[in-house]
């Protein structure tokens, strides 16, 4: 199954009342309400910048441990610089309302199981990419500022490559949060003014294939974000699953290569939304596409580490901003429910309670 691809350049390019731009932004809109993800079109976005981007990260994690460590900042939860691996667990596997949902797909469409699943094998490095608030925020700890590598290879290239490709990604995003508020019925700029401020992070994983390069290993366990938007770049291995909210399928993601960017939506956009939208489930796990590429690799590239690294993007609504679902979207969110009941499937009930951007991400 294919994901809907959206073209970024026609929203750019044609005139915001525009036949093309409308049915562009219903597109978009209808494609996170089906599938909770969509492929993205955009011309600015530069493979070269991604390359660059992939090969900076792998020369980081392939640091020792003890020089990793130094980036470490768990007083602030992780919420900046570097989380090493087996520290993230993933909520699902000891979530109740998630197992039911992983009970309710078939056998053959359900993640690799979690349900004994030790923490991820994966590593993170957070990089701080939004705009300083003009006033105190209730959330400091999730406004930090950046670490910055001290390494002799990697101090003069970390910042500019880190903002030149999170510089991408976050505009790619922040209008593709336009098109989808006009895609919903709503003025364009409802999503990017609450936005405005957020913590938005650059979030790269890295998961050492020799390690744990054996086939069926657990990278990510499944999970949603809690985010609003979360877009990635292409990653040089394969391995990432996504669910479809209305088809209950286990898609496994190709990212064409070029100006192509994937999105998925967040707990925050679910949560704005009424639910009308939900978070998409994934996960990243070693397959036979994985153990292919690993092989090609040694090949092609003998020199190079043999580290997955996700190029991935957070893009959150400001920490201080009161979410609470718009009511129009709430309403077409219940006629779905009702919809989905009539014919048998019925999802889990939430109540989104009205609450601080930032108290839901700490929750």
């Amino acid at each position: 199954m294919d994901l809907p691809v959206i073209d970024l350049d026609v929203f750019l390019s044609e005139p915001r009342d525009s036949d093309k731009v409308v049915n562009e932004c219903r597109k978009a809109a209808d494609a996170l309400i089906t599938y909770g993800a969509l492929v993205l079109h955009d011309s600015r976005v530069s493979e070269e910048d991604n390359t660059t981007f992939l090969d900076l990260l792998e020369d980081y994690f392939a640091q020792p441990i003890a020089e990793l460590k130094k980036d470490e900042r768990p007083d602030l939860s992780y919420q900046i610089g570097v989380t090493l691996e087996n520290t993230e667990k993933p909520k699902c596997a000891v979530d109740e309302p998630c197992l039911r949902i992983i009970a309710k797909l078939d056998p053959a469409e359900r993640p690799l199981d979690i349900t004994a699943h030790a923490p991820d094998p994966k590593c993170r490095f957070f990089w701080r990419m939004g705009e300083k608030a003009p006033y105190e925020t209730q959330f400091p700890g999730l406004n930090a500022s950046n670490v910055i590598p001290q390494g002799e290879i990697l101090r003069e290239r970390w910042s500019p490559t880190m903002q030149q490709w999170g510089c991408s990604m976050k505009s790619a995003v922040t209008n593709l949060a336009e098109m989808a508020a006009m895609g919903l019925g709503l003025p364009a700029e409802t999503f990017t003014d609450a936005g405005r401020y957020g913590p938005h992070l650059l979030a790269p994983t890295a998961s050492d294939l020799v390690k744990y390069g054996k086939k069926d290993t657990i990278l990510a366990g499944f999970h949603t974000d809690l985010n609003f938007l979360t877009i990635h770049g292409r990653s040089r291995y394969p391995g990432l699953h996504i669910w479809a909210r209305n088809t209950g399928k286990r898609i496994a993601v190709k990212i064409p290569e070029g100006n192509y960017l994937l999105v998925q939506a967040g707990k925050q956009l679910e949560h704005i939304t009424g639910g009308l939208i939900k978070a998409g489930f994934h996960e990243v796990v070693v397959n036979e596409k994985t153990l292919s590429t690993i092989e090609t690799r040694k090949v092609q590239y003998p020199q190079r580490p043999l580290i997955r690294i996700s190029s991935t993007f957070f893009w959150h609504l400001n920490s201080d901003f009161d979410l609470s679902p718009i009511p129009q979207l709430a309403a077409r969110a219940q006629v779905i429910r009702e919809e989905q009941t009539r014919l048998g499937q019925e999802e889990v009930y939430t109540v989104y309670k009205p609450m601080k951007v930032g108290h839901h991400v700490q929750k």
